[in-house]
């Protein structure tokens, strides 16, 4: 205890005030304080102040229990008072309790002063002593007079050793040319371990004069890099939103999509505790090193598929691999589709033409072309009706190949149509969003192999003396299917994202 209990008194006031208002905005509103705590009370108070000051201390052991060294951290900012943060440095360093968190609130607030001192600059100037020996840091020297009124026993010869490693661990720091070398280092870990090993010689104030300096500088390095990769991260999200996609790569067995990335707070993620936050810290390097190797994507103009289909009858390429709205996609930043997620989709799209054909052979001529479905009504051209109703679909023949095609592109459409209508139903439950926005993307790579085969159908069929009806009834189909795949496109890089 210090000699002057009034002097006490007012540095734990202090500290009361600022973790009050540090849990005000936890618990939306002010904190209650015990009767004779209170602020007003504190300056009239004529009492007992040994009484007042035990009622204090077990007050403040309370609020300590709520506030978390993240809150701590949040909480200082350039514009905190020094004095309260000078305050707050006394109260832990009487405690020198030997916990993570009383060490860790400790350590933020020594780096805070450093930080942010009085007068710009101060802690650089660094002169002789008069017998050319290097003085004390003002840094230290300023944490002394601080602590004055604490108990400060010498630092042991081992402890001493222990905190030569600073220096050579900060150079480290600086050589880290990435976010994923920095993690990958594990130099976080080994400095908290370097710090747990100090005991209670870590509140010394030659030991905190030696890490705020080291925490200032990895701090700076770690949010520099960070950013960095978090930005690298968010633009390859936004180029990835744009072409359709929504899953930029799989992280710990599970899929990092555009929703997360955009939920990501990065500076909310460096205002959180090293050590606590580490995991996410690790996902953020995962998910860079999955990205780093990854093809660049490939902004392009896309082209419809009726177009890809119309050049078909004149080059093999192009007939094999026409350029569509999808083909980009799948290719350079959809997520590799599973043959159980196609097979999945095949048995549907059957299901789908067997009951399209049920309903068109016995509906009334006159309306068979509008199929209701759930949510909407399929129109069919007059070819894909004739196609529905054709008998000769099992023919190995140029004829029942493009009716089967036909067929298949009417259960495409209509599947896209269903599942688009399922996507905007399930804005508010990203589970379900994501289930549908799958399909969709499973089926624009049916879609992108079912228009190569029909762009062969259509150059056999074109080449082919009384087809030139079978291949316009492909030209038109192909044009729907390719309207659909842009739509599917731009639900999910516009629409569908944005409830996300």
């Amino acid at each position: 205890m210090v000699e002057d209990p009034k002097w006490e008194l007012a540095i734990l006031a202090t500290v009361q005030g600022f973790f009050e208002k540090l849990l005000q905005s936890s618990i939306d509103g002010e904190v209650p304080v015990p009767l004779g705590l209170e602020a007003i009370s504190l300056q009239q108070s004529e009492g007992d102040v040994h009484e007042t000051l035990g009622k204090m201390r077990r007050w403040l052991r309370l609020l300590d229990l709520a506030i978390t060294p993240a809150m701590l951290r949040r909480g200082f900012t350039a514009d905190t008072d020094p004095e309260s943060a000078e305050a707050m440095l006394r109260y832990f360093t009487r405690k020198k309790e030997l916990t993570d968190v009383n060490r860790d609130k400790t350590d933020l607030i020594a780096t805070f002063l450093y930080r942010y001192p009085r007068v710009p600059g101060q802690w650089e100037r660094r002169g002789y002593g008069l017998d050319g020996s290097l003085p004390l840091s003002p840094y230290e020297i300023a944490l002394i007079e601080i602590l004055a009124d604490t108990d400060v026993p010498s630092l042991p010869e081992e402890h001493v050793q222990l905190l030569r490693r600073f220096d050579p661990l900060q150079q480290e720091v600086e050589s880290f040319p990435d976010f994923n070398s920095l993690i990958d280092s594990g130099i976080i870990q080994r400095v908290r371990e370097l710090k747990q090993s100090l005991d209670s010689s870590f509140y010394h104030p030659g030991v905190l004069a030696t890490i705020a300096p080291y925490n200032a500088a990895f701090g700076k390095k770690f949010d520099e890099l960070f950013r960095l990769a978090a930005s690298e991260i968010q633009n390859f999200a936004v180029a990835l939103e744009e072409q359709g996609g929504s899953i930029l790569g799989n992280v710990d067995g599970m899929d990092v999509t555009v929703e997360h990335v955009a939920a990501m707070n990065q500076s909310e993620l460096l205002k959180s505790d090293y050590g606590s936050a580490l995991e996410k810290f690790q996902r953020v390097s995962n998910l860079k090193k999955a990205l780093d190797r990854r093809p660049p994507i490939r902004r392009t103009t896309p082209r419809t598929a009726a177009a890809a289909a119309a050049a078909g009858g004149n080059s093999s390429r192009e007939r094999h691999n026409p350029p569509t709205p999808f083909k980009n996609f799948a290719t350079t930043i959809a997520p590799p589709i599973t043959p159980q997620q196609l097979s999945m989709e095949q048995s549907k799209l059957r299901r789908i033409e067997e009951s399209i054909r049920v309903f068109v052979r016995v509906a009334d001529p006159k309306f068979r072309q509008v199929v209701p479905m759930r949510f909407f009504n399929l129109t069919l051209s007059p070819a894909e009706v004739d196609a529905y109703c054709a008998g000769y679909l099992e023919e190995k023949s140029l004829r029942a190949d493009v009716a089967r095609i036909l067929l298949r592109i009417v259960a495409v459409i209509a599947r896209i149509g269903t599942e688009i209508a399922e996507l905007k139903r399930s804005q508010n439950s990203a589970s379900v969003w994501k289930l549908h926005a799958d399909g969709l993307l499973v089926l624009l790579e049916i879609a992108r192999a079912l228009t190569e085969e029909a762009g062969t159908a259509l150059g056999l069929a074109t080449q082919r003396g009384g087809m030139q009806d079978q291949a316009e009834a492909i030209k038109a189909s192909l044009q729907k299917l390719g309207e659909r795949s842009e739509v599917v496109v731009k639900t999910l890089a516009q629409g569908g994202l944005e409830g996300h």
